[in-house]
């Protein structure tokens, strides 16, 4: 992970970059004006996959917590009993909370794991948008580029046929 100092260093080093390129010419702009995105780019996905590291680490460290939730309620199921052997006065009470507790925790499991798996899904579905996104605004810059081309090539042909009418006449 870089320091706000490296990131603040690397934006004035992206801005004398620019104020220098005034001077040179296009390709070189251009090139470094790529390195420059392509810098970001890497940098973004960097973060986003530190990011994705940092939340296997704390899901591991919740399921971790699941598998000692269940060890340690079958351990209070075996103090309960012992309890239950004192004629403990409430302890059909407690029996059925300790059930309860118990069936609660084995449907926590399953719906740990399915919502791991929505999160993937939702992960790929996400990153299928966001390049369906970029295809889309690629296609629009083409779009774009066509149009413009199409209508100068129209007005220059007007052009000439306006020319032409007005030598014939």
């Amino acid at each position: 992970m870089q320091s706000p100092m490296q990131t603040t260093e690397q934006q004035h080093h992206i801005l004398r970059t620019r104020n220098h390129s005034f001077r040179n010419s296009p390709m070189k702009e251009e090139r470094e004006e790529e390195e420059t995105s392509r810098s970001a780019l890497s940098e973004f996905r960097a973060k986003e996959e530190q990011i994705e590291r940092k939340k296997m680490e704390v899901r591991e460290k919740v399921f971790a917590q699941l598998g000692k939730v269940e060890e340690e309620t079958k351990r209070l199921a075996e103090i309960r009993e012992e309890l239950e052997a004192m004629a403990d006065p409430r302890r059909k009470e407690v029996a059925a909370v300790r059930k309860k507790i118990d069936a609660v925790n084995r449907e926590l499991k399953p719906l740990g794991q399915s919502c791991l798996k929505k999160e993937k899904e939702y992960k790929e579905a996400l990153e299928a948008f966001n390049e369906k996104n970029k295809e889309k605004a690629q296609l629009i810059n083409k779009l774009m580029e066509l149009v413009s081309e199409s209508e100068r090539l129209r007005m220059k042909k007007l052009e000439e046929l306006s020319k032409t009418i007005d030598s014939l006449c």
